[in-house]
């Protein structure tokens, strides 16, 4: 009960600031709509081309933008909190009784709501396109950017913990995702990469997720995929977790 307290009690607080700010939630849909108006059209004329996933082009391709918005929209989380450190926000925190893990959790909550409300924005500009779901599909879609959120918001933490310092957080954050980012098949299915990348791209645990996102969103709802993409995403997730908890202990001892 003490957890579920003092997380509410943070996730307030973090509330409060975004809501009083929520312009990002603008900001941070921006990127993927972009793509979505000026890159998907593109799409359209090799959506026949064999490899090309079935279901139309934006079947394909919003789903991956979800996964890349979870990836981008929670990486740079970090940021705020070497603010935090660097105003001795943090280093007050040690004379109080609340839970270290509910200082991440009521954090993550926040964030992890934000990425919601953006992946709900997305999903709305791209039914004109002719995008189309399964009401159980879009919630199944939203647990992967939720479990997603979580897993990158409690790294990008505790790497902002460790690292304390903007000039050598970015780099970090920045060079990792993108590696991650094209090696998922977000921007163009790894079906029609050569062998040897759909190899690699095996490795990235994201790749599982866009592949559950997009056989969702084709109405496969009890594909393999699905449950794959969704196992790995909730083990990685309670990983980062623990090892982003282990942090905040660390830094509030």
């Amino acid at each position: 009960m003490k957890l579920a307290r003092d997380t509410w009690l943070v996730f307030q607080r973090y509330f409060g600031i975004f809501i009083h700010n929520p312009a990002w939630v603008a900001v941070g849909v921006i990127q993927p709509a972009l793509y979505l108006l000026l890159f998907a059209p593109l799409l359209k004329s090799i959506a026949d081309v064999p490899g090309f996933p079935h279901g139309g082009a934006y079947n394909v391709f919003v789903p991956g933008l979800l996964i890349q918005l979870g990836l981008f929209g929670a990486s740079g989380v970090g940021f705020g909190l070497i603010s935090e450190l660097r105003f001795g926000v943090i280093e007050r925190l040690r004379v109080t009784p609340v839970s270290r893990l509910a200082l991440l959790l009521g954090r993550a909550l926040r964030d992890i709501l934000t990425l919601l409300l953006q992946s709900l924005i997305l999903v709305l500009v791209a039914l004109p396109f002719g995008l189309s779901f399964r009401p159980l599909g879009i919630l199944i879609a939203l647990g992967l950017v939720a479990l997603i959120g979580l897993m990158v918001t409690s790294i990008s933490y505790a790497l902002a913990l460790w690292l304390k310092d903007e000039n050598s957080f970015a780099p970090i954050v920045f060079t990792a995702s993108l590696p991650l980012l094209l090696l998922s098949g977000v921007l163009l299915p790894m079906s029609l990469a050569p062998s040897w990348l759909r190899t690699i791209s095996t490795l990235n645990p994201l790749s599982h997720a866009v592949s559950a996102n997009r056989e969702v969103f084709l109405g496969h709802l009890a594909n393999a995929n699905v449950y794959q993409g969704v196992a790995i995403m909730v083990v990685l997730a309670a990983l980062a977790i623990w090892y982003a908890a282990r942090a905040f202990s660390r830094a509030i001892a």
